[in-house]
């Protein structure tokens, strides 16, 4: 193989022993994917999630593998409008494998890159499409607590990835030394993981750009590399956040955090309580996270923007300097506020969707479809699941859209199983061979 030939590729895994750590995720998969011999599961969906160089692509590679699937892979940044996505589903699911594999996996990979408006339909295509589907469908993301990927997260089962150990990254470099000829110092071997912060990927071209070419590798010859700034999502900036013990420390933790300045206020302001138990460092933290929201109402009334440094300290050097008590590990929450106001958005978004497919379908107006006609479906689809069912797929609903007129979940179920049954014999009648009436 050319030397040209990045490491991270060049020694990217192969088999399941090869990869290290995370042994508990990769069980939970392995143990989800198996599921699928005995049936469809409860959750169609795994989203993997993890910060980047973790290896949430390469592990659904080695996996689909080792268990002989054929993956069918989309990078969902590159596929984002609903109709690029059916269209590509349908025919890698239309035509016969070459591989004479077991069952095939669909794959989204970096779905992250799916949350602008210039999506076109693409996450509600891919709800659909899990909503929908007979066989595995797996995500991945590096992030994916904005509030829009919300449906997918409740269809789906969340397995997070974690970073991987300084020891963990050390045996790797060490195995990829020796396989390169390469004597390592194990001082070396420690600085790179080290400054890579369990990012494996940026640890193997660290260790690619100093050792090269080399035959022994000493600590000085590591000392050029930087520790790189990385972004780290909002539960690991959190705990930055509250465990920091001087006021720089937990200035520093903005530069580091993968969300915006609003959205971090809110989670600093849902967690407040479940870190803080003494009522005085929570009233003093209170008091200087409502003291910032004062200077970032004056900035956005009066454009102002010499006072953001203002607010960001007491945003976070005022609430992390109220701490007198040890730092303890809690659970951190999603913002209710955010989760409600997403709610209701999403609910808004749904009922002119539905609006819009019975305007279509009946030719009256969005206005009339509200007012007079999601009433009458909803008495429908209580009184008549089967009718609900057949309305349903006339108006091509999904679950969300029938959960929303019924408000009940074992009326949706009913509804959800009727179509099924429905889509099930159309397929078995298609499958009969023609029989002439008349001979």
């Amino acid at each position: 193989m050319s030397v040209n030939v990045p490491w991270a590729e060049k020694y990217r895994p192969r088999r399941l022993v090869e990869i290290v750590g995370n042994k508990k995720a990769i069980s939970t998969l392995m143990t989800w994917l198996k599921s699928w011999e005995k049936g469809i599961p409860n959750k169609r969906a795994v989203l993997l999630y993890g910060p980047p160089g973790v290896g949430k692509t390469t592990l659904v590679h080695v996996i689909a593998n080792e268990l002989g699937y054929e993956l069918i892979e989309l990078n969902a940044s590159d596929i984002r409008r609903a109709e690029e996505l059916e269209r590509v589903i349908a025919r890698a699911l239309n035509t016969s494998s070459l591989f004479g594999t077991k069952g095939r996996i669909i794959f989204f990979d970096e779905i992250d890159g799916m949350s602008g408006t210039e999506d076109q339909g693409g996450l509600a295509k891919i709800v659909d499409i899990i909503e929908r589907t007979r066989i595995p469908v797996i995500m991945a993301a590096n992030d994916p607590w904005d509030p829009k990927f919300r449906t997918l997260r409740n269809l789906s089962l969340v397995i997070r990835l974690n970073r991987l150990r300084v020891h963990e990254v050390m045996r790797i470099l060490g195995r990829i030394c020796m396989s390169e000829g390469i004597k390592a110092d194990p001082a070396a071997l420690k600085a790179i993981a080290t400054m890579a912060e369990g990012d494996l990927r940026s640890a193997i071209n660290d260790l690619q750009a100093v050792a090269q070419g080399r035959k022994f590798l000493t600590l000085e010859d590591v000392q050029g590399l930087g520790r790189r700034i990385r972004e780290y999502d909002v539960f690991t900036v959190l705990k930055m956040l509250f465990s920091a013990r001087t006021a720089e420390e937990a200035k520093a933790v903005l530069s580091r955090s993968a969300i915006d300045y609003d959205m971090l206020i809110q989670w600093i302001h849902e967690n407040l309580p479940y870190q803080y138990k003494d009522p005085e460092e929570l009233w003093k933290a209170y008091d200087a996270l409502s003291r910032a929201d004062v200077y970032f109402g004056r900035i956005r009334r009066t454009q102002n923007w010499s006072l953001l440094s203002y607010a960001l300290d007491l945003a976070t050097a005022g609430v992390a300097m109220a701490r007198k008590h040890p730092y303890h590990f809690v659970k951190y929450q999603f913002p209710k506020r955010l989760l409600m106001l997403s709610r209701a958005k999403s609910a808004r978004q749904l009922r002119e969707a539905i609006c819009k497919r019975i305007a279509r379908q009946i030719h009256v107006s969005k206005r009339y479809a509200n007012a007079e006609i999601i009433p009458l479906l909803k008495v429908i689809f209580e009184a008549n699941p089967m009718m609900g069912a057949k309305i349903a797929k006339a108006l091509d609903l999904n679950k969300d859209m029938i959960d929303l007129i019924t408000g009940d979940e074992r009326c949706t179920k009913a509804i959800l199983k009727n179509m099924r049954q429905i889509e099930e014999e159309k397929e078995e009648g298609e499958r009969k061979p023609f029989s002439p009436l008349f001979t």
